[in-house]
């Protein structure tokens, strides 16, 4: 019996994790936090028993004990509650799919506890993978992505250990606005860029895909966890989702994963690595595809990628700024407080007002993040 926890149970990762676990008979869900979806949660509580639930404000958690008493599930909060759902004894994988830098924390712990990580979380990495990657490797535990794209690169890199990566061709479908311009959206409303052509997911990573911010921090997630540069990580749009990424070698060869879009085959291959297993859904059938098409990126347009270039070339605490800056940025959108393009604007005054930390400290990448956060907040 595999035993897992999950941060962000009821989010859109999370939820087709627990679709896996039913489908499976063979994993054990001890552990599941949420942010405030404490109905959900409960939900979840009654159908998989875990003996921890974490939910963040201590509010909630009184109430979700309430509503959870006739159970045996231990309810916790806060940071120290998310510290204890991923580091539970038996756990021998945590599913990080808790949204933003929160997760870093936890996810530090969970390795430093042992327990191999299904990373789902951008966040960890892209602001702290100089820190996340050799405690994994010094802890001797297994960074195993979650993300269909790095996913992808993870499967067509089994089997070549030893041969040089030449570059790492990463796949984006374009977001509800590929072809625009910028004069095209200057007036797009939340609804239009919540309006995904390929993918289910949720509203934070929907609005990253519109502005192509998304891409950007997965090239530099892919940086940390295929030892790389953000150079060698080459963005192509490739408009219906079906090659999720490729990996070129030194001798020209072009490995490449496809597949249906659908996060449960990712999630299922990280749970049960190297093993695979089958998965019902959809399965591609070439005679209808017909065709699979590609384009090059627009940079122009879609700046918030360049940006994430620069801030992962440079490296040091500027991914950190990159990514806190977009994630308030989106927020603000998403409350209908600033315009689509603001939102790029904003990391780009962000980017240039930053004066780098070449290798920060996880407080003192914290520390960024709130910096950051209050000249966002000082603009208002």
């Amino acid at each position: 019996m595999k035993k897992i926890a999950i941060l962000g149970s009821t989010g859109s990762i999370g939820t087709q994790t627990l679709e896996i676990v039913r489908e499976n008979k063979d994993i054990e869900v001890l552990g599941i936090a949420a942010r405030e979806n404490i109905q959900l949660l409960e939900k979840q509580i009654r159908e998989f028993s875990p003996k921890v639930a974490a939910v963040w404000s201590e509010e909630k958690a009184l109430e979700l004990r309430s509503m959870v008493a006739d159970t045996d599930t231990e309810i916790v909060s806060g940071m120290d509650g998310l510290i204890r759902v991923s580091t539970l004894p038996q756990v021998e994988i945590l599913v990080t799919a808790i949204v933003g830098m929160i997760g870093i924390r936890p996810t530090m712990e969970a390795i430093r506890a042992g327990k191999d990580i299904a990373l789902a979380n951008k966040e960890t990495l892209v602001t702290a993978g100089h820190l996340i990657m050799p405690l994994a490797e010094e802890c001797r535990v297994k960074i195993l992505p979650v993300d269909s794209e790095h996913s992808a690169i993870f499967q067509t890199l089994q089997g070549n250990e030893g041969n040089p990566v030449r570059k790492i061709l990463l796949t984006a479908s374009g977001g509800p606005f590929r072809g625009k311009k910028q004069e095209d959206l200057m007036y797009v409303q939340v609804e239009d860029a919540l309006r995904h052509p390929n993918w289910s997911m949720g509203k934070k990573i929907t609005i990253d895909s519109a502005t192509m911010v998304n891409k950007g921090l997965e090239v530099i997630e892919a940086k940390w966890l295929f030892g790389v540069s953000v150079d060698q990580v080459q963005v192509v749009v490739q408009p219906q989702s079906i090659i999720h990424s490729m990996v070129e070698y030194e001798d020209g060869a072009v490995l490449a994963q496809l597949g249906t879009p659908d996060m449960k085959l990712p999630i299922q291959y990280a749970l049960y690595y190297p093993e695979r297993r089958d998965l019902p859904g959809d399965r591609l059938d070439f005679w209808k595809l017909r065709s699979i098409t590609f384009e090059k990126p627009d940079m122009d347009t879609f700046y918030g990628l360049k940006l994430a270039y620069i801030a992962g070339r440079r490296g040091g605490s500027l991914p950190t700024v990159f990514n806190a800056a977009n994630e308030l940025a989106v927020r603000q959108f998403l409350n209908r407080q600033i315009t689509f393009l603001e939102i790029t604007e904003i990391i780009e005054d962000c980017i240039r007002a930053h004066k780098v930390i070449e290798h920060p400290t996880l407080e003192q990448i914290l520390e960024t993040e709130a910096a950051t956060y209050e000249r966002i907040n000082s603009r208002r």
